[in-house]
């Protein structure tokens, strides 16, 4: 049975070039970096809600959204996804 790659083309899947390792480094980077807003979405999202509950006599999430302007509710739409969103696995080119 002949091998699917030929010894060249090993050889060259194997020795990555200098700009093949930085943009894996970049990619490897980008993905921690969302999966660190992944993690701290949950605290950041208590974070930003908090000053539209204060102002409230009675607390409820409607009422947080009815008193946001429009640049606000954009950024809760953002953390919400962000908090809700399953964790995407790792895969090249995503990031």
């Amino acid at each position: 049975m002949e091998a699917p790659f030929t010894k060249a083309e090993q050889a060259a899947a194997l020795a990555p070039t200098i700009n093949e390792v930085k943009e894996a480094k970049k990619q490897i980077d980008r993905y921690h970096e969302y999966l660190q807003t992944w993690l701290e979405a949950p605290e950041v999202l208590d974070r930003f809600l908090a000053p539209f509950l204060d102002q409230l006599d009675e607390q409820s999430f409607g009422k947080a959204i009815d008193i946001m302007n429009k640049n606000e509710r954009l950024k809760l739409q953002r953390l919400v996804n962000a908090a809700a969103e399953p964790v995407r696995p790792f895969t090249p080119y995503t990031f």
